[in-house]
């Protein structure tokens, strides 16, 4: 077997290895809080625009909240706060990017495990 055909499969091995590893920290890393969540979503005052139970925004342009998949939260507020304008890459809405801003990682678990804990009216389609 030639070197080149050596360095290759070592560097693809090390990588397949990191990725492993990275993928089990994110999993692991943190069990949400829903009362954290509640005194975060309380304390950004999500309902001034999400509506107070979180079923009826102001605009038909805000989503309802409450039900939500709390994966599909945490992702969301995460494009948020990474979002620079490309909507290529996160999203771009500065409102929304101001309000997130100062969240930490597990903040943004907190408030999806919140929301998704409330009462809504999102259904799965069977």
């Amino acid at each position: 077997m030639n070197k080149p055909d050596q360095a290759l499969r070592f560097v693809a091995k090390a990588a397949g290895a990191a990725l492993v590893a990275a993928v089990g920290a994110i999993g692991t890393a943190h069990a949400a809080s829903i009362d954290n969540g509640k005194a975060l979503v309380e304390s950004h005052n999500c309902a001034a625009c999400h509506g107070a139970t979180f079923t009826k925004p102001v605009s038909n342009d805000y989503p309802k909240l409450a039900g939500q998949h709390a994966d599909y939260i945490y992702w969301a507020l995460r494009a948020y706060q990474t979002g620079t304008g490309n909507p290529n890459f996160g999203r771009s809405n500065p409102i929304m990017q101001a309000q997130v801003q100062s969240l930490s990682l597990s903040d943004m678990k907190d408030i999806g495990a919140y929301l998704e804990s409330l009462p809504g009216d999102l259904v799965d389609k069977k």
